[in-house]
């Protein structure tokens, strides 16, 4: 959510930096774009609502040379989308410039204070405007003691970034529980919101933590705490390839990351087994005797993590025999869960800033929890207030419909499952080895189902225009069906639901009737009698079925309207499978209806704000 970028250096390109910057951080979702320089003593603000190609045009030919400022996309929370409501937003006399990602919480209290006692008339209906006058006030010709002053009112979770007229050598900015970083450069220094904005001109990094003020020069960068003590930090190596996050020829980077995905899952799982099948968990020291101690297994995360957590409760019940619940973070929260230290908690989340995540990350570590993450990107803040971190190896991740991620979760949720079990000995090494080979043999397969691709896109087509899905399954399939469900409803904008197949009579199937398309996944060959019940109970129905079960399984086609078939594999690792057709059904459908696929509306890459 939102996007920060901010520069100052030697050369007169402050502008053509920071528009780079916010297109590549375009993923994180957002419905204007701004920019604010240093020019003369004076700060020049452009900003538009829509894309940031209307922002280029409103700048048009102008070329402002300037050597600092700062530039945002930005995700509405406070006010409508909107030409004013954009940021950044500055001070009554335009001598303070502020943009900002996350909320402020008491900004009306403050909103009203600022009325009242300073006469302050407010353009916008955005709580940042507030910290732009707050910091004006406080301001007497040294930027960060104002930012340090004005910080201290403000309750909230953001991360700012701040630029002064009189001081146009200077940017500061803030980090309290949304994600910032620092780039650093030669003759030129930089902030943004995530590592892609920068790596066209940068590759050495501070990520800055909680409560953190970073002074920023051309030549330097200072980090204080929140005491304002002088903080030394070690600088953070970014090696991943910036070709990376290029579509690489496709239309979209959503399919090119449902194409990366076999690559995704083998570096997932050959970084993590050794010569004789074992696995190492990145260092992660979990002993038989802290296994033995763990009474329960929580899995916290949100949307498409939380469905890999589902899954992820599945094989850790199976093969380590250890109890497991699974909370959405939003929830877990505020419900005062029985959690001690005889509990370990496993966070997932692809950005590693998801606030509620981090929320719920703290709560439990209060109580005495072992924390262990599960996250893509490294050096970020659920990682680093873990006590344990087992990263994903799916690359960055750039369209908002997470695919190579959700399956890079489940490798990593199988491969800590079977640690455990194996540590445990509640398994035996036939069984693991077998499960071991399993895995290895997934990306081969995996390739094998994106080789049909074609044969999905038709059925894409043939229903395309439906306004109603079902997605239904039993044990492990439920969980891919609702991974399958959030798919379609977030990038086609289609009325989809997912619900276990066995609870379809208990009220649901009121709402099956005559061209109701349904999903009914039956890849459980344990299951798979009572899904052609089910199947069947909904074809009297009239409904259309899309069919979705293992090649031996040809009973299928007889109750289906098109059945997509998976090679053979073990029932508890189909879902590194199933739902590779679901996801490419997703696109295909946002496709022929026109819809944004990579930036679809009202949603973000990393949900920052709670």
């Amino acid at each position: 959510m939102c996007g920060i970028v901010g520069y100052i250096g030697t050369e007169n390109n402050a502008k053509e930096v920071i528009i780079e910057g916010l297109k590549r951080l375009e993923y994180r979702g957002y419905d204007s774009a701004g920019i604010a320089l240093c020019i003369n003593g004076k700060i020049e603000t452009r900003k538009h609502v829509g894309e940031i190609s209307n922002l280029e045009k409103i700048i048009g030919d102008v070329y402002f040379e300037s050597t600092t400022g700062i530039g945002h996309t930005r995700w509405a929370t406070h006010g409508a989308p909107s030409d004013l409501n954009a940021h950044p937003h500055s001070n009554s006399d335009n001598t303070i410039t502020v943009v900002h990602n996350g909320i402020i919480e008491n900004y009306v209290e403050l909103r009203e204070w600022l009325r009242e006692d300073y006469g302050v008339k407010f353009k916008s209906d955005t709580d940042t405007e507030v910290i732009a006058h707050l910091i004006g006030i406080y301001y007497d010709g040294d930027l960060y003691q104002a930012v340090c002053r004005a910080v201290e009112q403000m309750r909230g979770a953001y991360a700012i970034g701040v630029i002064a007229a009189a001081e146009p050598d200077k940017m500061v900015a803030v980090r309290k529980d949304a994600p910032l970083v620092a780039g650093i450069g030669e003759g030129c220094n930089f902030i943004a919101s995530d590592i892609p904005a920068l790596l066209k001109y940068v590759r050495r990094i501070f990520l800055i933590e909680n409560n953190e003020t970073v002074v920023l020069t051309k030549d330097d960068i200072k980090i204080y705490d929140e005491h304002q003590k002088l903080v030394r930090r070690d600088v953070f190596h970014v090696t991943w390839d910036a070709d990376a996050a290029e579509k690489g020829g496709y239309d979209h980077f959503m399919m090119k990351e449902i194409h990366e995905q076999p690559k995704g899952l083998d570096e997932t799982l050959t970084r993590r087994l050794d010569e004789d099948g074992d696995i190492n968990l990145d260092g992660i020291s979990m002993t038989k005797e802290d296994i033995e101690g763990f009474n329960k297994v929580y899995i916290v995360a949100c949307g498409t993590a939380y469905h890999a957590g589902l899954v992820g409760k599945a094989a850790i019940e199976k093969l380590a025999k250890i109890p497991v619940e699974v909370d959405i973070a939003s929830e877990f929260r505020y419900r005062d869960p029985f959690v001690d230290d005889k509990t370990l908690f496993i966070a997932i989340s692809q950005s590693g800033e998801t606030l509620d995540t981090l929320a719920a990350l703290r709560e439990a570590k209060k109580k005495g929890a072992r924390i262990l993450s599960v996250v893509n990107v490294v050096g970020s803040s659920v990682a680093r207030e873990s006590d344990d971190v087992f990263y994903t190896w799916a690359g960055p991740e750039i369209a908002v419909a997470s695919t190579k991620a959700y399956t890079t979760q489940l490798m990593c949720m199988y491969l800590i499952a079977l640690y455990m079990g194996r540590t445990k000995g509640v398994i035996d090494k036939e069984y693991y080895s077998r499960f071991i080979e399993e895995l290895r043999g997934i990306p081969d397969k995996l390739q094998t189902v994106l080789n049909r691709e074609a044969d999905i896109e038709q059925i894409a087509r043939k229903y395309c225009r439906k306004e109603q899905v079902f997605f239904i399954g039993r044990g492990v399939d439920s969980a891919v069906s609702y991974e399958g469900s959030l798919k379609l409803k977030e990038i086609s904008y289609i009325n989809s639901f997912a619900i276990a197949a066995g609870e379809l009579k208990h009220g649901t199937i009121a709402l099956i009737e005559e061209g109701t398309l349904v999903f009914a996944l039956a890849t459980q060959d344990f299951l798979f009698e009572k899904m052609l019940s089910n199947i069947k109970e909904i074809q009297a129905r009239g409904a259309n079925i899309v069919g979705i079960a293992k090649e031996g399984n040809r009973e299928i086609e007889q109750e289906s309207s098109e059945v997509i078939y998976l090679p053979e594999c073990m029932d508890e690792v189909t879902p590194l499978l199933a739902v590779v057709p679901l996801q490419i059904f997703a696109y295909y459908v946002a496709k022929f209806r026109a819809c944004n696929i990579d930036k679809p509306k009202n949603l973000a890459k990393s949900v920052t704000v709670e």
